[in-house]
């Protein structure tokens, strides 16, 4: 693996990592309970599905598939950008 390839690996686990942070957050807040109890994150995944008419496993696929997307976002454009 050349050294770009290394760079742009890393800024796209960053991302990713972030957007997991973010998942987490949004679910915490976006419930009727906030927080990060039980209650909480059912509640919460089940606003966050809501938003396409789903229920709590929309919202899981949803929350779970955010921060691969902004990985890959971010290891594109770092690849993008060193070459």
């Amino acid at each position: 693996m050349s050294d770009n390839d290394k760079g742009a690996a890393v800024v796209g686990i960053g991302a990713g990592a972030a957007g997991a942070a973010g998942s987490v957050g949004a679910v915490a807040a976006s419930g009727t309970v906030v927080g990060l109890s039980a209650t909480g994150i059912t509640s919460g995944l089940a606003a966050v599905g809501g938003v396409v008419g789903g229920g709590m496993l929309s919202g899981l696929v949803i929350t779970a598939a955010a921060p691969l997307a902004i990985g890959a976002v971010g290891y594109g454009l770092s690849k993008y950008f060193k070459s």
